[in-house]
């Protein structure tokens, strides 16, 4: 495909570093901007702005596939996706920062207005964060949650902690409940596809795929999953605090909010009807101690500042707080929290570009999300029309990975090797990123 960006920034870098080698990737913006991560990829770079319609008849926007407007102007990516729906037939991924245009930009997609003139993807990075946050605290003690086939089937990550009866057990005598699977271990940092002989260490974080029924009985059997969150602290009452806040109101929650800025502390308290808005600055130690967050089942920190949020996340840690998550604006920056012990730390950056994976996805092979910082990969790949029956243990595939999931018309297959696979079975299969292109050439190859 080629794939127009607009914006040399961190955001159109990852986006360019992550479809560079398989793609025609163009970069559009003012040379002043560009960051010098840019130098390390083989793209095309066009000085100007992707508003303008002789900058992208430079940028040969009639040949493009797909643009994405990621500048740092909202307003310029609004009128550039514009522009573009007027002269190409390239699908248009427009990120902005303000929730007004996210409402706005999605209305004009009905047909009841102007089916002609709109964007076909309004990302507001705060939202997908938000929901990724939400999912992580409903599911107790999980670092990573994604859903599939409409919530039906999951994907869940847990640290295997010191006093685990998982320990040093093989995978094959692990009595795991019907209908999941263990699909992923991160030990020491590396990612690895695992298999009945592969033991279980203390640290490991593993990766399970099944039921989401199963996955819950899972969970109590071997993640002491029974005691529920109860209580909830979000440090920043920003974009993102107010719609977790929001969100978590809705499951009866005891939740408290700290937020600094008195102005936004009373528009908070008119907003939220059944949570404790704290003035307050959550590096307040004495503050802290105060209200008992250590108590929290679950803190988040997500103020627009790196340095801040990691601060707090460590007071409350040191404190004893059970589950802290924190948000991180440079993506670079996530292994960093998690090295000094932060439980988990979210990148909206990251979240945001699974989104762009799906959203461009123009063959049988799409990719439902990313793991581990972009070291695992989950794909989902619907069997072609023509495809001969097999049983999972015979099809050959190049490269490690697991089927996790198959979805046939209605109903969820958490398969093993006896499994038949046919025409228009959707497969949902985990594998390293750096076996993913092994995976989707052999599935794009079969007629």
């Amino acid at each position: 495909m080629k794939i127009i960006i607009f914006g040399a920034n961190e955001i159109g870098f990852m986006i360019a570093s992550g479809f560079y080698t398989d793609n025609d990737i163009t970069v559009i913006d003012d040379e002043k901007n560009k960051i010098d991560s840019f130098n390390k990829l083989d793209v095309e770079f066009i000085s100007g702005n992707a508003s303008s319609i002789d900058v992208l008849k430079q940028a040969r926007i009639k040949d493009a596939d797909v643009f994405i407007a990621c500048n740092d102007s909202d307003e310029l990516n609004i009128v550039a996706c514009l522009t573009v729906k007027r002269t190409s037939n390239a699908k248009t991924i427009c990120f902005v920062r303000k929730e007004e245009y996210k409402s706005s930009l999605s209305i004009t997609k009905d047909a009841e207005y102007n089916s002609d003139f709109y964007i076909d993807n309004v990302i507001w990075p705060e939202e997908l964060l938000t929901q990724e946050i939400f999912r992580i605290i409903t599911v107790a003690k999980a670092l990573d949650v994604e859903n599939f086939a409409g919530g039906r089937a999951r994907l869940l990550e847990y640290k295997i902690g010191k006093n685990s009866v998982l320990i040093n057990c093989m995978l094959k005598n692990c009595e795991f409940p019907k209908d999941t699977i263990i699909v992923g271990i991160t030990r020491n940092g590396e990612l690895f596809i695992p298999n009945g002989n592969t033991s279980l260490h203390e640290d490991d974080k593993v990766i399970f795929m099944g039921l989401s029924h199963s996955l819950n009985i899972l969970a109590g059997k071997f993640f002491h999953e029974k005691e529920f969150v109860k209580y909830v602290t979000i440090i920043g009452g920003g974009n993102v605090g107010l719609k977790l806040a929001k969100s978590l109101e809705n499951l009866k929650l005891k939740i408290k909010v700290i937020e600094r800025d008195e102005d936004r502390c009373d528009f908070l308290s008119h907003e939220l009807n059944d949570v404790l808005v704290i003035h307050g600055d959550g590096t307040d130690l004495e503050l802290l101690n105060e209200e008992d967050i250590a108590s929290s089942d679950v803190v988040v920190s997500v103020t627009n500042n790196d340095e801040k949020n990691l601060l707090c996340s460590l007071l409350v840690k040191h404190l004893g707080a059970k589950k802290v998550i924190s948000r991180v604006s440079k993506s670079t920056n996530v292994s960093l929290f998690e090295q000094v012990g932060i439980d988990i730390a979210i990148s909206s950056k990251t979240t945001a570009l699974n989104e762009i994976r799906n959203s461009i996805k123009d063959t049988n092979i799409g990719i439902l999300a990313t793991v581990e910082q972009g070291k695992g990969e989950v794909l989902d790949i619907v069997l072609p029309e023509k495809y001969e029956p097999c049983k999972l243990m015979d099809l050959k595939l190049p490269a490690k990975a697991i089927v996790g999931v198959i979805q046939r018309r209605n109903r969820i297959i958490i398969p093993n090797g006896m499994t038949e696979i046919t025409n228009g079975d959707s497969l949902i299969i985990f594998t390293t990123s750096e076996n993913a292109p092994e995976i989707k050439k052999f599935f794009e190859e079969i007629k």
